[in-house]
């Protein structure tokens, strides 16, 4: 496993795929083998750095470390962590004083148990509104195009999924609101390039790396759509309710095929057809990264030095 150097200098022993990350309100969430760290900087100029930590199933129990179930494993944990990392920095945002809730003992364990059933209801309805938006509503879509023959329907049915998928991010980048998230995940990518560089984690050595990563989970979510296709086309057409229910019991193995398509690109990395084939996701982060200010960099290498610390 390849060293690397943190900003004192020091080696540390992460390989470059194991460390990732993710942007959340005024901040970056970094994820090691070991702990999850969340950087949030405050409206007075402070930066909070959240530790927790946290070691993957795959690694505690070795049956769900296999190829293709791992995949899935690993998407259930990173809609988790990304959920309550994001509930983290969301309180930060809105709390002018911290110290409010020690003030109430029995409040705050009420607001522990709100927190808690909050997060769970909102990974159930991402993951529903996920499904319907890019698995259900193309299917009911290329049902009204009336094609009969199965593989002509997945293939339509397919187009359709990757251009509910693209008109969904052009929405949402569109959205000016959104756009400081864009810049903290793109200072969470050049943090990470500074990290696989083996340079030291600075606001200047990050500031001159591009915010386009090829792990990025960007590329991810299109790798999955093109996937869905290849597995759709072996399943024929659907005709019922049922049937098109059904398509969704797919989604576990779809994922876990991505997962292994990422983890050999990304071993594989220098090789030409994998760079090709590592373009649209890399094209499709012009649209959700943005290039950060070094108040931000100042960020996400916070919450990435706290994650290597041991």
């Amino acid at each position: 496993m390849e060293n690397k150097t943190d900003e004192s200098g020091k080696k540390n022993t992460f390989g470059e795929a194991e460390i990732g990350g993710q942007a959340v309100i005024e901040g970056v969430m970094m994820r090691s083998p070991s702990c999850v760290t969340v950087a949030v900087r405050k409206e007075n100029g402070e930066i909070i750095v959240k530790k927790e930590p946290y070691i993957s199933l795959t690694r505690r129990y070795r049956f769900l470390n296999l190829p293709i179930l791992r995949g899935a494993v690993v998407l259930i944990e990173t809609l988790y962590i990304g959920v309550k990392a994001l509930s983290f920095s969301a309180d930060v945002a809105i709390q002018e004083d911290e110290k409010e809730n020690d003030k109430d003992s029995v409040k705050s364990k009420k607001d522990d148990i709100f927190k808690s059933l909050w997060l769970i209801a909102s990974i159930v309805l991402g993951v529903v509104l996920a499904l319907f938006l890019f698995f259900y509503l193309p299917l009911m879509i290329t049902n009204l195009f009336g094609v009969k023959q199965s593989f002509l329907f997945n293939l339509l049915d397919g187009v359709i999924r990757i251009s509910i998928f693209l008109i969904y991010l052009w929405l949402i980048t569109s959205w000016k609101s959104m756009r400081r998230i864009f810049e903290y995940h793109g200072a969470e990518h050049k943090s990470i390039f500074t990290l696989e560089s083996g340079e030291k984690l600075t606001v200047e050595n990050a500031r001159k790396y591009t915010t386009h990563h090829p792990r990025c989970g960007t590329s991810f979510l299109l790798i999955v759509m093109l996937v869905s296709i290849a597995v759709f086309i072996f399943t024929g057409r659907p005709h019922t309710v049922q049937e098109r229910l059904t398509r969704l019991l797919y989604v576990p193995l779809i994922a876990g095929i991505s997962y292994e398509i990422i983890k050999l690109a990304g071993k594989k990395k220098a090789n030409w057809l994998v760079k090709i084939l590592s373009k649209p996701g890399l094209w499709l982060q012009k649209l959700t990264t943005k290039e950060p200010d070094d108040r931000q960099l100042e960020v996400a290498l916070a919450a990435l030095k706290k994650c290597l610390d041991k």
